[in-house]
């Protein structure tokens, strides 16, 4: 009689154990999910893109993006473009230049009922990506220095968030009206934004 009872008390030890590790394994599933989705959301100070051109183009460069208080400033070079030039400059939806031509980045970056325009004009009447022309000068490089709010952009926060995603020269200049890209002409570089810091 002695046997089926130890044989009971062996089962029984071995279900709480089971039972025991499973519960310890799902809870550190569970913590892992909480700080990959922690990691996923984190705001960063700094992002860079290092752009590369699209075949056939000499257009290269890097960008940074600093956050700044309640604002993005935008800064860096872009070299290879045609002298005395202006060319659209845009954040698309997809971090993917893996296309020759960077189509891959598909379209501008845009929040629900947005519209491409200008983002000089203070209305939120114009794409989140929406980042207006760069101007080459004589030589053929452009510089940049645009300071933006963070109600248009974020690194990291909420909708506007732009990290991950396509940063895009085109070819050419952006009219700033018309519908959906401002008639840019085709993709010069691209680059991927990715945080820094």
């Amino acid at each position: 009689m002695t046997f089926p009872i130890q044989r009971m008390t062996l089962a029984v030890l071995a279900t709480l154990s089971i039972s025991a590790c499973a519960h310890e394994h799902g809870a550190h599933d569970h913590e892992h999910g909480a700080a990959a989705a922690t990691e996923g959301t984190q705001r960063a100070t700094e992002a860079v893109a290092n752009l590369q051109p699209t075949v056939g183009s000499p257009t290269q460069g890097t960008i940074r993006f600093v956050h700044e208080g309640d604002q993005i400033r935008i800064q860096g070079e872009v070299a290879g473009l045609e002298p005395n030039s202006d060319h659209g400059f845009h954040v698309h939806e997809k971090g993917d230049c893996s296309a020759p031509d960077a189509t891959s980045a598909g379209g501008h970056f845009h929040l629900p009922g947005q519209k491409h325009g200008d983002p000089a004009r203070d209305d939120d009447h114009h794409h989140a990506g929406d980042l207006g022309n760069i101007h080459a000068g004589a030589d053929g490089v452009a510089k940049v220095d645009l300071v933006l709010p963070q109600k248009q952009l974020t690194l990291g926060d909420g909708p506007q968030n732009i990290l991950g995603r396509g940063l895009i020269v085109h070819k050419g200049k952006d009219d700033l009206h018309s519908q959906p890209t401002g008639d840019a002409g085709g993709r010069a570089a691209c680059a991927v934004i990715k945080a820094v810091r």
